[in-house]
């Protein structure tokens, strides 16, 4: 199932009623930054995966 433009419209519509104008802009820049939170996370947690199995190589 796909989101298309028309259902992106309907849903920022109803977010703009729900929250008004000016608390969608900080609604968005919260997800924004959460989201890039969170693929830091993720890429430090790979990275971390990767050290922990050159270290298990190299005690073998």
């Amino acid at each position: 199932m796909r989101i298309g433009v028309q259902e992106l419209v309907v849903i920022l519509l109803i977010a703009a009623v729900v929250f008004g104008g000016g608390k969608l802009a900080g609604v968005g820049k919260a997800l924004g930054k959460s989201i890039r939170e969170f693929r830091e996370e993720v890429k430090d947690d790979k990275g971390s995966e990767d050290k922990k199995e050159v270290s298990r190589e190299n005690e073998d």
